[in-house]
């Protein structure tokens, strides 16, 4: 646990460590012909790094940080239902999705030239 960073991505902050895998939504290119396996990918919306006792925050991101990783495979999550009923009314009303999420693993975090693997 010396290196993690936070990431913004898919509309939800994670907090992402080097060599662990992590579900993320709203992937720019969620296309399952584009999207292969082993796809590269670059994050550049880095809200903070915290790498052995430095940490490195930004205002809004921080410019020379990338968090470098590979597409495992894109997958569904288990649907949900939302069922809306009004009592007296007769007004039944059921929907459900089911989201289109990415595996991705996450490779080396890079901050001012410099990458931290572990």
């Amino acid at each position: 646990m010396n290196t993690y960073a936070i990431i913004d991505t898919g509309g939800e902050q994670l907090r992402v460590e080097p060599g662990r895998f992590y579900d993320m939504r709203h992937f720019s290119l969620l296309n399952p012909s584009i999207l292969d396996s082993n796809t590269k990918v670059l994050i550049y919306r880095v809200l903070m790094i915290h790498h052995e006792l430095n940490i490195a925050f930004g205002d809004f991101r921080l410019e020379d940080a990338t968090i470098k990783g590979r597409v495992l495979h894109s997958h569904f999550k288990d649907k949900i239902t939302i069922y809306k009923m009004r009592s007296k009314k007769k007004m039944r009303r059921k929907l459900g999705y089911r989201l289109n999420l990415a595996r991705f693993v996450v490779d080396l975090t890079c901050f001012d030239g410099k990458e931290f693997y572990k």
